[in-house]
């Protein structure tokens, strides 16, 4: 009901509750020389998903032949993909059955992404920090997962900035109904850092032909994510969020509004005091 009144009053100022300009033709032309392409998301939202596809799809159609990187699928499984690819090349679903692992992540909602890096025979990547690894930062700092190079590559090896640390603080602080747990807010924020500096270093490569990023929207912002962890790269960055339409649109160069979904109000009954 909440996102539905929402919806009502963007539709005041935007003309309608549903995807706005622009238009995904208009926006994959957007991607022309740009190095690294970040596609945002809502991760259950369909409509966001296929607004994005088009776009990616046009992209491609039209001689665009970059990597594609997607969140869904943790680094590890990077050799279970390579191998799904050489044994049945075209079978999508028996690449998410070989690398998806025990994720809960709404696969049908990507086969397309999928489909399409295997149809124009594009370099598909597995570019997140996997829930266990981000576990262990959390519970020990950065040194429990990465080596000292490692971590002098990614960039974590020094404080975070203070203005990233204000930003993820009110994000987090915002998700969690306003009654995030204060000790856990340290490891928090270092478990998110590293998950954008490991993007970031799986598009790094890929520079050149072109990286195309699917994550949340939250990882794509440039303020706070990804985009952060791309140093001098950054004036090649292209940061698009997938918005519903009662969210703020902070971070991005460009934005498409989708209709907001009709979900459970996450904030009722929170337990108030947490400290």
């Amino acid at each position: 009901m909440i996102r539905t009144l929402a919806c009502l009053a963007a539709a005041a100022l935007l003309g309608a509750c549903a995807s706005t300009a622009p238009s995904p033709d208009a926006m994959s032309q957007r991607f022309a020389g740009k190095s690294y392409v970040l596609l945002g998301e809502v991760h259950d939202s369909a409509a966001a998903q296929q607004q994005r596809l088009q776009a990616l799809t046009r992209a491609v159609e039209a001689g665009w032949r970059p990597a594609i990187a997607m969140e869904q699928f943790d680094r590890e499984r990077q050799a279970d993909i390579d191998r799904a690819r050489r044994e049945r090349p075209r079978d999508v679903d028996y690449l998410i059955a070989q690398a998806s692992g025990k994720s809960g992540w709404d696969w049908a909602l990507y086969k397309p992404v999928i489909a399409l890096a295997l149809q124009y025979d594009l370099p598909l990547l597995a570019a997140n920090l996997s829930r266990a690894d981000a576990g262990k930062i959390v519970r020990g700092g950065y040194g429990g997962v990465f080596a000292a190079d490692q971590m002098t590559r990614l960039g974590l090896d020094r404080a975070l900035p203070a203005d990233l640390v204000a930003a993820q603080t009110a994000t987090l602080d915002a998700s969690h109904c306003g009654h995030f747990p204060k000790s856990m807010l340290p490891g928090m924020l270092n478990a998110q850092a590293a998950r954008d500096a490991v993007m970031a270093e799986t598009l790094r490569p890929y520079a050149g032909r072109g990286a195309v990023l699917i994550a949340g929207n939250g990882h794509v912002r440039r303020d706070v994510g990804v985009p952060r962890w791309l140093g001098d790269d950054g004036a090649r960055v292209l940061s698009i969020g997938y918005l519903e339409a009662d969210s703020p649109d902070t971070g991005y160069d460009a934005v498409v509004r989708v209709p907001a979904k009709d979900r459970e109000d996450p904030c009722k009954g929170a337990v108030m005091g947490v400290k």
